[in-house]
């Protein structure tokens, strides 16, 4: 694969993640900033390091891997560092209501 190539992928790998919603959050995984970090190989193969917000938060793996030219998915769950309410972007904020200072939450926080 090319740099552009690899590229092109990598976009359309984080398009596919902006699909993806959270069940506990309406808003999807990418806007969450669930997503730490995506790389795409010159074999085709992508690795995504991400968080949850809750046990069963999706993942993003089946999705990924059903797009054309992706070989292989590695999907590394990490709590470090924890997600917080304050990862989310303003977009996600304003779309939650939390435009206002409500403090600083962690993902257990939204465990029943």
């Amino acid at each position: 694969m090319t740099q552009e190539e690899i590229n092109t992928l990598k976009e359309t790998v984080i398009s596919v993640l902006k699909t993806i919603y959270d069940p506990e959050i309406p808003v999807d995984i990418w806007t969450l900033h669930l997503i730490y970090g995506v790389d795409v190989d010159e074999e085709g193969n992508v690795k995504i390091v991400m968080t949850v917000t809750a046990p069963n938060c999706p993942v993003a793996e089946t999705r990924v891997q059903a797009i054309m030219g992706v070989k292989k998915v590695d999907v590394e769950l990490t709590f470090d560092p924890v997600w917080s309410i304050d990862m989310l972007s303003d977009e996600a904020k304003a779309e939650l209501g939390l435009d206002g200072d409500f403090g600083s939450f962690t993902a257990s926080d939204f465990l029943y």
